[in-house]
């Protein structure tokens, strides 16, 4: 089984140089122990809370439990034993040296928390996510996207060339360390376990789950929405539960990284705007599996192919900013006059529409919609149509065309 290397590890050794502590949160089997421990030099200590007499430690006798340990020191899973936090900003707090402590943990929204109570401007706070197209397929070093005709260029010799077979294969194979790498082979099989443990171990505690099933198929139902404006009514209509039980599982989906949303782009010069956001997975294996499509090429004849798409570029032009511990500035527009742009991201002070379809000769009727961009107040950047173009080219001066494979 291949290790496969991360686009965060500069960041997280440049980090380590700074910061008596790096806490790195993200999903379920992502990777993040894998790529600290790989990263980690014989003289690192390492514990994880998953092992039942050291969580126990940690719980009842946090002070005892940092003494027995030496520094620099990587402990897994820190959100079974919030006690240690306070303990740990008393080393820092007394000079404890840059990289003493890494720090992992799979539920973000409990982090986060934890963090805030105890850990704030003492730790650097870093999101993996699952794989990126450029760590599985490509080479080299990978910035954040933007739309810089130069730095486009660029990542057409760091990103792997996909035509639109290929392209729908990565979709459906999803992006999950445990089966790009080989270490699984069936990706029924590892989707399958991938919810019952996460279902079990993540949720059912959080939200006081009582049925198993039912939260699956409210799973199943959100993933049959992506792309689309969050509904939350019909979700809950679909499995039976009332819309309040509907809202609760879906910030739960959110803060333990399954789901994300887009919210909408507006400002006072745009006043007929919706106000309700986009609905979004992270891994677009997961909602391959979780919507019954058995193949690539089913897949890409199916009924979801366009907001698949869609939903893959999305996160992994996400990808590319939080795997450089940057913030992506990122929006859709819509009006009540239906007219829609996919993606607004916002860099340097100008407004970049995005657009994602699955052609190949998209057609400049296209981009027709950016020009709603020109009554904001905010200036108008450069355009994109993501498509499944082979290369990098352009509808004129000011819109760029972008393959999908070069996000």
């Amino acid at each position: 089984m291949a290790y496969i290397k991360r686009d965060l590890e500069e960041k997280i050794l440049s980090l380590s140089k700074e910061y008596a502590a790096i806490l790195i949160t993200g999903p379920r089997q992502v990777g993040k122990t894998t790529v600290l421990r790989k990263l980690m030099q014989k003289n690192r200590a390492y514990v994880t809370l998953d092992d039942l007499e050291d969580r126990a430690m940690a719980q009842n006798d946090p002070a005892l439990f940092l003494q027995l340990h030496e520094r620099p020191i990587l402990i897994d899973e820190v959100q079974y034993a919030p006690q240690l936090f306070s303990y740990i900003k008393i080393e820092i707090d007394n000079g404890a040296a840059p990289g003493s402590f890494w720090l992992t943990g799979s539920q973000a929204f409990s982090m986060m928390e934890l963090d805030q109570e105890s850990l704030a401007g003492r730790v650097a706070l870093l999101h993996m996510p699952s794989l990126s197209q450029h760590e599985i397929y490509g080479s080299g070093f990978s910035s954040p996207f933007t739309i810089e005709l130069a730095a486009l260029k660029e990542r057409a010799g760091t990103h792997a060339p996909a035509d639109m077979q290929e392209i729908y294969q990565r979709i459906w194979k999803g992006s999950m360390p445990g089966l790009i790498s080989g270490r699984f082979s069936d990706r029924d099989v590892f989707y399958s376990s991938y919810l019952q443990t996460y279902i079990d171990r993540d949720i059912s505690d959080l939200i006081n789950l009582t049925d198993k099933l039912i939260f699956r198929d409210f799973i199943r139902s959100a993933a049959c929405r992506i792309g689309q404006l969050l509904n939350i009514h019909d979700i809950a209509q679909d499995v039976g539960v009332s819309d309040d039980t509907a809202k609760r599982w879906l910030q739960a989906l959110e803060k333990s990284d399954i789901i994300f949303y887009l919210r909408p782009y507006s400002n006072n010069l745009l006043k007929r705007t919706v106000k309700t956001p986009k609905l979004y997975f992270f891994d677009t294996g997961l909602v391959a599996y979780l919507t019954k499509y058995s193949s690539p090429d089913i897949l890409a004849n199916g009924a979801l192919n366009g907001a698949i798409l869609e939903n893959y570029v999305v996160s992994e032009l996400l990808k590319t900013y939080q795997n450089s511990a940057k913030e992506c500035l990122l929006w859709y527009y819509r009006d009540k006059d239906m007219k829609e742009i996919d993606m607004i991201m916002e860099c340097d002070g100008l407004l970049h529409p995005l657009e994602v379809k699955r052609s190949v000769n998209p057609g400049k009727e296209l981009i027709g919609a950016f020009n709603i961009l020109s009554k904001s107040s905010v200036p108008r950047g450069k355009g994109a149509l993501i498509c499944m173009r082979a290369a990098l080219s352009a509808v004129d001066s000011d819109n760029y065309i972008i393959p999908v494979w070069m996000i």
